[in-house]
């Protein structure tokens, strides 16, 4: 007999046991990054338009930065670049320079003129609108407590929405713009006073019940669901280029159907509205006027190339109805010498 021990086999129920457990996780992976997909692609789903109706904001404030005379500028708005879409904005300073005395000579006008065209109008209307600082609040309200100005502004509502109630050029009213953005330009809106909000909404509801009521977000840093449910229809805004002293020139991560499916997930907990593509920008992002900045620079941050991808950008979203961003600086350079964005801006809304 020898006195050798037996040798004893190696067990390969270790290895086996581990390969099943990995084998497991790379299963579950994948039926989780399927699951994700499918639910992506289902949420991103929404009908190619057959034709897309682009529209256009007007700022009256804006063209005054620029140095333009904005009757002009409006009237090639509708006369040369043929817009039927408008979206105007009825800014607190403006319609009420001092406290109790109203100035409707712009809104008038552009209201008059959008009829005679058969035109039609989003009528934004509120403490915060279109165009920087977003919070517009006339020098004789700027120090009066937020408590005292709420009651100016319901004051300023009454007028405003009294007065072109009976135009039938306006398809909506728009109520704030972007009120839930709060990131930006805080330092002039402070913060959200969203019982306020709710009762604009209501008021401008109670004073024209005829009309549906618009509310927007931001679509790059909103969340919509706020705006979304607060409204009667939905709009939201498409940045594809920014630019800022740390980063530089940049543009948006998000793809196209990024859109889709923020529209889809939220119109499952408050149904379907109507939704825009409001706010398209076409123009330069700057941090100081336009009428300060070379044309070479505002070129390296907006030109008639990056203007087409824009559009070629938001095509891809799906929206029906889009309202470009950028008239007054469109004809601004136009009467610099630079009219091609103007152009391309011509065979758009001709088509």
């Amino acid at each position: 007999m020898s006195g050798k021990r037996p040798v004893k086999k190696r067990s390969n129920r270790s290895f086996f046991s581990t390969g099943s457990l990995w084998m497991k996780i790379v299963l579950i992976s994948i039926l989780i990054i399927a699951s994700l997909t499918a639910t992506v692609s289902w949420l991103a789903a929404k009908p190619v338009p057959e034709r897309i109706v682009y529209g256009m904001s007007f700022n009256t404030p804006y063209a005054h930065e620029l140095g333009l005379p904005w009757k002009d500028v409006y009237d090639a708005v509708i006369d040369d670049l043929g817009v039927r879409h408008l979206r105007l904005a009825a800014h607190w300073p403006m319609v009420e320079p001092a406290d109790g005395v109203y100035n409707f000579e712009e809104m008038d006008y552009q209201v008059r003129r959008a009829e005679e065209v058969g035109a039609d109008v989003i009528f934004a209307l509120g403490r915060r609108l279109p165009r920087w600082p977003e919070c517009h609040v006339p020098e004789w309200g700027a120090s009066l407590p937020w408590e005292r100005q709420k009651d100016e502004i319901r004051d300023y509502l009454r007028v405003v929405v009294d007065r072109y109630k009976d135009s039938p050029a306006i398809i909506y009213w728009q109520v704030e713009n972007e009120p839930y953005l709060e990131v930006f330009a805080k330092e002039h809106c402070n913060e959200l006073d969203e019982e306020f909000l709710i009762e604009e909404i209501e008021l401008v509801r109670s004073l024209d019940p005829t009309r549906p009521i618009m509310v927007t977000d931001s679509g790059n840093l909103g969340l919509w669901a706020d705006a979304y449910k607060h409204g009667d229809a939905f709009g939201t805004s498409v940045y594809v280029y920014f630019w800022n002293p740390e980063l530089g020139q940049f543009k948006t991560v998000l793809p196209p159907w990024f859109y889709r499916v923020k529209e889809n997930l939220i119109s499952l907990f408050y149904g379907d509205k109507p939704t825009y593509l409001i706010e398209l920008s076409a123009e330069p992002w700057l941090l100081e006027p336009v009428v300060n900045v070379d044309i070479e620079t505002q070129y390296s941050r907006m030109n008639l190339e990056k203007v087409d991808e824009i559009i070629a950008y938001a095509r891809e979203t799906r929206y029906d109805k889009q309202y470009l961003w950028g008239a007054e600086w469109w004809y601004w350079l136009k009467e610099k010498g630079h009219p091609e964005i103007w152009e391309r801006g011509r065979e758009l809304f001709k088509k």
